[in-house]
């Protein structure tokens, strides 16, 4: 049979494209349902020219291969990747060999990215499902991302020659868009609407990292940036000229040479104004950048990008940005930074003032008569260009007593033109960067500092205590004489225990950010916001400089506080994980510990499981997905963290929920970290009594003893009461009791009498839950489930062992006589913690 030649070559050349293609959608952005991609090495390409470090696992391009979107590692020493779009270009690479090709990415070009603060690992997968949403998934299968588009008619996915993935339906209209959801940049082609914003990053070497300080909006009145502060403050903008129909939705649109602002009634050919951009060659973007400011960066060639306008330059050039020199900081000429004044200002690092200054004695709300002002002649903020004044038409005094009489006033910002009496006042919550002017700006800085009053020596009871004190002053160099030897000792031992902890410390892989006390102590206003207390210390609430929520544990106890502190800053400093309380750092100063956390609006599981305590009833769904989210935690300590870690005081008070009832595991202060390669380990006994699992009468124990522990925290869910309730009946006090009689008798439903209807009408799923409950409780600790075992029981991907010992009686429990929960505790001399 002849094959016609025009069908010979398109064969030809299909399989040419197919030997030097690196993957199947090469030359095609399209993807189809039911797709899968899996972060692996397979997928990596190098990225040629260049900054180190970085590598691409494109699993898309766009069809003219200008872009591709994939997994980016970003070159740091954790390997922590992002779904990401960026630049990439496609060349030759060996002009010799005729078909070899290479890859020239622009990782640093990465002009959108889906997981911006919540970074995935190897194995992590993204997967187009069937239904039309695209999820990514970590390597633990938790959900970092999706596109929210289950059952939205999604037919296919595509990556445009202009940047935009896009999730489209059968008739070819976009159900998804990238472009909806910018993170830092906007390409030629893309509108920025009100309500969406650019975020700048925190790092200028990472384009996938953390959002930063910076944010870019359309607003009523026009293009404005904004620095974070409460509320943020205003350092750029251009202003709408003519103000029709506000509450219309404006935008701004970005083309090659081209940036104008629309109200949503014009015309495209009618802008509001426009900003004049040179001409690209060959490609362009803007994007908001970790210092604020708004570049149009231009690609010369393949390996040269540069900056060929700054979009939001004002008069004052680099000092009219708002962390040029730091908070609190002074920028005068060409970005020259001080501190106000060295009584009451410090640098925050003595060889990097841009770094910004820090108050030496912080602000406190209740102590407004120990405050004054500093006086800054000739000098301006940077909101004064393009911030509407908190007071205007008044004199310079007015002006500060109206600071002074706002607790979250940092400063009195004045500014007059002819009049000094008719003036202007900013009254700004946090102060950023201050700049030097010339004198004809008219601009006075008054910063509200706190006084620390000396003592009169002319006060008659300081007299008097002069008098005293020679007095017993020969007696106390007697007593300081006879005891400097043995004081001597004790401050050598204390030295070192400290420089032990230092070096331990600083052993810690990925340790986590090192706070000052004044930072914590500012942040939650004095300590005065208390959350809870326990056996270990006190939890108080907080908001650091960012605006980011903290909890903030405050250790306590001389005995035992360093190994809680460095057992929780060595285990859970350099891991994260979904399920997992983020230790965000930790602060060492004198004889002070604390730790800082993320903080969990909803607080701890038990007040929401408790009769007669919990807030309101569950529902089983939120039930199920509790105890999911518990089980996942403990299986990544036990099974996937560098080394292994037994978390040791599994409770409801210890598991916390964020707003949206997700669950995670915390305070990790009695944890254990043993070697991959130990099947058990000697320690002493520690936990809370009712949850302490049998084999620590021997004090040999494994994962397992968090395993039972599980299964007690399980098992008071499904029952809505403690595991030891002295207010019962006393043959219903014990709940691992009443469980072993309705195995014996084949009631098991009794036990869950009374719970909600709620979890009355789901009573299947709650009798294999009380299954699973059981095995995780039996007393030989060989025979209790891996935690990985136990979230693939709860996922219904494998069924519970049946051959189950029912006897859950605890030799600690024999003693009939028992009456008080106090009781308990006295029978097991240990090392105990209480609810934190």
């Amino acid at each position: 049979m002849k094959i016609p030649l025009i069908s010979f070559c398109f064969f030809a050349f299909f399989l040419l494209l197919t030997c030097y293609s690196a993957s199947a959608e090469l030359f095609g952005g399209y993807a189809n349902l039911s797709t899968t991609w899996t972060n692996v090495e397979t997928l990596t390409v190098n990225s040629g020219y260049t900054v180190d470090n970085i590598i691409a696992r494109p699993i898309l391009y766009s069809s003219e291969q200008r872009f591709a979107c994939g997994f980016l590692y970003n070159g740091t020493s954790m390997r922590f990747y992002h779904f990401a779009i960026f630049v990439v270009q496609i060349v030759p690479w060996n002009v010799s060999a005729e078909y070899s090709i290479d890859y020239i990415i622009s990782p640093e070009v990465v002009i959108w990215s889906a997981n911006r603060d919540h970074e995935v690992r190897d194995g992590a997968i993204l997967n187009f499902t069937a239904t039309g949403e695209l999820v990514l998934q970590d390597d633990d299968g938790s959900i970092v991302w999706t596109t929210n588009t289950r059952g939205k008619s999604v037919a296919g996915m595509n990556l445009t020659d202009s940047g935009n993935l896009v999730l489209f339906n059968v008739s070819g209209s976009v159900v998804w868009q990238s472009f909806d959801y910018p993170t830092d940049c906007l390409v030629p082609g893309q509108r920025l609407y009100q309500g969406q914003q650019l975020v700048s990053s925190v790092s200028s070497t990472d384009s996938t990292a953390q959002k930063g300080m910076y944010s870019l909006q359309v607003t009523d009145d026009g293009l404005v940036a904004y620095v974070g502060s409460n509320p943020p403050q205003i350092y750029g903008a251009y202003y709408f000229h003519r103000r029709k129909y506000t509450n219309e939705r404006s935008y701004i649109r970005f083309l090659n040479g081209r940036l104008a602002v629309y109200l949503s009634y014009a015309e495209p050919d009618d802008p509001e104004f426009e900003i004049a951009i040179p001409q690209a060659s060959p490609f362009q973007f803007i994007k908001l950048v970790p210092n604020g400011h708004l570049e149009l960066i231009d690609r010369q060639s393949y390996q040269n990008w540069s900056v060929v306008l700054d979009i939001l330059t004002n008069v004052h050039g680099e000092c009219g940005y708002p962390l040029v020199c730091g908070r609190n900081g002074l920028c005068r000429g060409n970005q020259q930074c001080t501190c106000p004044t060295r009584d009451y200002f410090k640098p925050v690092n003595h060889y990097r003032l841009e770094l910004g200054c820090s108050q030496i004695t912080p602000l406190t709300c209740d102590s407004k008569q120990d405050q004054h002002f500093i006086k800054l002649e000739n000098v301006m903020y940077f909101t004064y260009l393009t911030y509407t004044p908190d007071m205007e038409t008044l004199n310079m005094e007015t002006c500060k007593q109206a600071c002074l009489n706002r607790c979250s006033c940092k400063a009195a910002l004045f500014r007059y033109h002819s009049n000094i009496s008719k003036g202007y006042c900013y009254l700004p919550s946090e102060l950023f960067s201050m700049i030097y002017v010339d004198p004809s700006y008219n601009a006075t800085a008054f910063i509200k500092v706190q006084n620390v009053r000396p003592v009169s020596l002319s006060h008659p009871s300081h007299q008097v205590s002069i008098v005293i004190g020679s007095t017993i002053g020969s007696f106390v160099l007697l007593v300081v004489v006879s005891v400097g030897f043995r004081t001597f000792v004790v401050r050598k031992r204390v030295k070192n225990a400290e420089r032990e902890e230092e070096y331990l410390l600083d052993q810690v892989p990925g340790m986590p950010t090192r706070f000052s006390y004044e930072e914590l102590k500012s942040a939650t206003q004095n300590f005065s916001k208390k959350l809870g207390e326990g056996g270990f210390g006190t939890v108080f609430e907080g908001i650091l400089e960012d605006g980011s929520e903290i909890a903030v544990k405050r250790l306590e106890g001389l005995t035992h506080v360093k190994k809680s502190f460095l057992a929780e800053v060595e285990s859970i400093g350099s891991i994260h994980h979904v399920n997992l309380v983020r230790l965000r750092g930790f602060c060492a100063w004198k004889s002070q510990r604390l730790l800082v956390y993320e903080f969990m609006s909803n607080g701890s599981l038990d007040r929401w499981i408790y009769h007669g305590v919990r807030e309101h009833v569950l529902e089983w769904e939120c039930i199920k997905k509790i105890i999911l989210d518990v089980a996942k935690g403990l299986a990544y300590l036990h099974e996937e963290c560098r080394q292994k870690i037994i978390h040791l005081d599994i409770k409801p008070q210890n598991i916390l929920l964020d707003s949206d009832f997700n669950a995670k595991v915390s305070d990790f202060g009695l944890s254990k970290l043993i070697d991959r390669n130990q099947k058990q380990v000697m320690t002493t006994m520690r936990g809370t009594p009712g949850y302490l699992a049998p084999e620590w009468l021997s004090s040999v124990i494994t994962e397992k003893v968090d395993v039972y522990s599980f299964g007690i925290v399980l098992l008071e869910i499904l029952c809505g009461r403690k595991n030891f309730d002295i207010s019962q009946p006393e043959e219903k006090r014990h709940l691992l009791c009443m469980l072993q009689k309705i195995w014996e008798q084949g009631m098991l439903s009794d036990i869950v009498d009374g719970y909600s209807e709620d979890m009355k009408s789901h009573g299947k799923e709650v009798m294999e839950m009380m299954k699973l409950a059981s095995w995780c409780l039996q007393t030989d600790y060989t025979r209790r489930p891996s935690m990985s075992s136990v979230v693939k029981v709860l996922e219904g991907v494998m069924n519970v062992e049946t051959n189950l010992d029912y006897d859950f009686t605890d030799p600690r429990m024999k003693r009939t006589s028992v009456t008080h929960e106090q009781e308990l505790t006295l029978l097991m001399p240990s090392f105990l913690s209480g609810p934190r």
